[in-house]
């Protein structure tokens, strides 16, 4: 029901195996960006994921590794003919890096529209809340939920009269003929929760934003405690703040990313972040899952 894709997991310059950290979430076959630093656009095409079929654009904050892919994905999208318009959100302090990748990219023929990420707002069939981080710039991180409705009662439905041509709008949660979703369906059910926070210090935002999320994505820079130091004062968080903080908010999968370019071996950063969250998985290019409502 809606996909997770990992297009890069590395943080401030790229490796050959590692890109710069980026994401796509798809659903209902449409797909939404989460940051793009250069080389977004080669993960795009290598894991499969559409560059047309882009509904928004997602930037955690406005450093060089997260946006400096925008001006020639922006080109791209020109170049094959798209005419929808395309919105990228952000923290403040939106309005001059439009200016400076606008100027980059040059005018369009489709609509950019460019938005202060400071209160929840939809994308299709997805509810995205940006919260804030805790990093050297203004910085936030996204929840994106799916939401699922009630149980469908057939026999309410009949007893209702209503025509079993309406049955699966009314399923959909839309009015139909004079009907409402609220005659025929039980009370809401679990639905989906993806949460993306990098780069950020591990902090009571993060835990509230991904409190049971199915999948959380975070910041992950420092594999070992040796460089704690660092991780303050650059405001990142190590391997075991990340597993503490996914165990603390009762996720039920934790994707480690935005690995720092001196870590080569991903091994010992994951073993510390099990020790507190053993769904916790060592993020890598590439890596994605598909994940569905539960069967209930």
């Amino acid at each position: 029901m809606l996909k997770v894709t990992l297009l890069g997991t590395g943080g401030t310059q790229p490796l050959p195996e590692r890109a710069l950290a980026a994401a796509a979430v798809s659903v209902g076959g449409h797909n939404i960006l989460l940051d793009c630093g250069e080389g977004t656009q080669v993960g795009l095409r290598r894991y499969g994921v559409s560059a047309y079929r882009l509904s928004a654009v997602l930037l955690t904050h406005y450093h060089g590794d997260h946006i400096l892919g925008l001006p020639g994905l922006l080109q791209t999208l020109g170049s094959l003919n798209r005419t929808e318009p395309l919105t990228i959100y952000g923290p403040r302090g939106i309005e001059a890096v439009s200016r400076a990748i606008m100027a980059l990219a040059g005018p369009q023929a489709y609509p950019v529209r460019w938005q202060q990420a400071d209160a929840p707002f939809t994308v299709n069939e997805l509810q995205i809340t940006p919260f804030p981080l805790t990093h050297r710039v203004p910085c936030c991180g996204y929840a994106l939920a799916l939401p699922r409705a009630g149980k469908f009662d057939p026999a309410r439905a009949r007893a209702a009269g209503i025509p079993i041509e309406y049955w699966g709008t009314l399923q959909k949660g839309e009015n139909v003929g004079g009907f409402t979703p609220e005659q025929v369906l039980g009370a809401p059910r679990r639905g989906l929760k993806v949460v993306y926070a990098t780069d950020s210090r591990p902090c009571p935002a993060i835990v509230d934003a991904a409190r049971d999320a199915d999948l959380l994505c975070m910041d992950a820079t420092y594999a070992d405690d040796a460089d704690l130091d660092k991780a303050k004062l650059y405001g990142h968080a190590t391997c075991r703040e990340t597993g503490e903080t996914a165990a603390a908010a009762q996720v039920r999968r934790l994707w480690l990313t935005h690995y720092s370019a001196a870590v080569s071996d991903t091994g010992p950063g994951l073993a510390a972040a099990q020790a507190a969250c053993p769904a916790a998985v060592a993020g890598y290019d590439g890596l994605t899952e598909e994940l569905e409502f539960d069967k209930t």
